[in-house]
């Protein structure tokens, strides 16, 4: 990686003020392994969370951008097989800003102070003691719940724990810091949704080997906007968009070679991420993607 990005405060208080008012757009919160992804339906009924905070409050969860304009920014492509690709705006945490050690036991966290609807304030939250470094899993529970949880505490979470959670009317939170995800349960797709895949979480990865988020980085948030390629043909405006913020935000060294590609020019990559980015150059171009 050449060099990590610079917040711009600005340009990207812009960009998730944009994203709040787009319907397809996918939000997640979380870690490898385990965290929430939020996402509503066209007209679905949609509200702002409460004491004037940005995001998104629909009946099936919540979405709260509490601190997310002083997170760092970047901007990646990765290619996937069967002449796919994704693309993502990771807003990051740097290490060194991380809360040191990760809860590993079910704990009672008291009243969710920060919940996205003043009326969920006083749910009882407990935290879910997951290993994820760059966020925390919760559940929000009431009433006879918190009896439950409470007998749960002290000890790891485990799978029977996790299937009893709707049936207790549990609201699952993912949160860092002010940023947080809500998902009501049962979550279905398309929706909001949570989680929990143990055999990744116990790596101890901060994401994905195909990430080329840049080292001293932890992905907190990731903004998946819709993808360029639909079944009526290359959206050239949602790749416009896009590029954007890969431009802007994106590896330097890797936003160059995949110019010189969609270019036309015939380049042989060096690394692991420059072989990603030239895999989706090729494939853009061939859709038809401007230089």
């Amino acid at each position: 990686m050449s060099v990590r990005p610079r917040p711009d405060p600005a340009a990207l208080g812009a960009v998730l003020h944009r994203a709040l008012a787009d319907q397809a757009m996918t939000w997640s919160l979380g870690g490898y392994g385990a965290g929430a992804t939020f996402r509503r339906d066209p007209g679905e009924p949609v509200a702002r969370p409460d004491s004037g905070r940005p995001g998104l409050v629909t009946p099936r969860g919540a979405l709260v951008l509490g601190e997310a304009g002083t997170l760092v920014p970047f901007a990646y492509e990765t290619a996937l097989g069967h002449e796919a690709w994704s693309q993502a705006l990771a807003l990051c945490r740097p290490l060194d800003a991380l809360p040191l050690g990760s809860a590993t036991l079910v704990s009672e966290r008291g009243p969710d102070d920060e919940a996205a609807r003043s009326e969920d304030r006083d749910g009882v939250l407990f935290c879910l003691g997951l290993p994820l470094p760059q966020a925390r899993l919760l559940a929000r529970v009431r009433g006879d719940a918190v009896r439950a949880l409470r007998a749960a505490c002290g000890r790891p979470a485990d799978a029977a724990l996790w299937a009893g959670l709707p049936g207790l009317g549990a609201v699952l939170v993912a949160a860092q810091g002010r940023n947080r995800i809500e998902v009501v349960l049962p979550d279905a797709h398309p929706g909001p949704r949570v989680h929990w895949f143990d055999k990744l979480l116990r790596q101890g990865r901060l994401h994905a080997a195909t990430a080329p988020i840049p080292p001293g980085l932890a992905p907190v948030i990731h903004l998946h906007p819709p993808h360029p390629l639909t079944e009526g043909g290359y959206d050239l405006r949602r790749h416009a968009v896009f590029q954007d913020w890969l431009a802007r935000w994106g590896d330097p060294a890797l936003v160059a070679l995949k110019d010189r590609i969609l270019a036309g020019e015939e380049v042989v990559p060096d690394s692991r991420a420059a072989r990603g980015a030239a895999r989706v150059a090729r494939m853009q171009r061939r859709y038809g993607a401007p230089a």
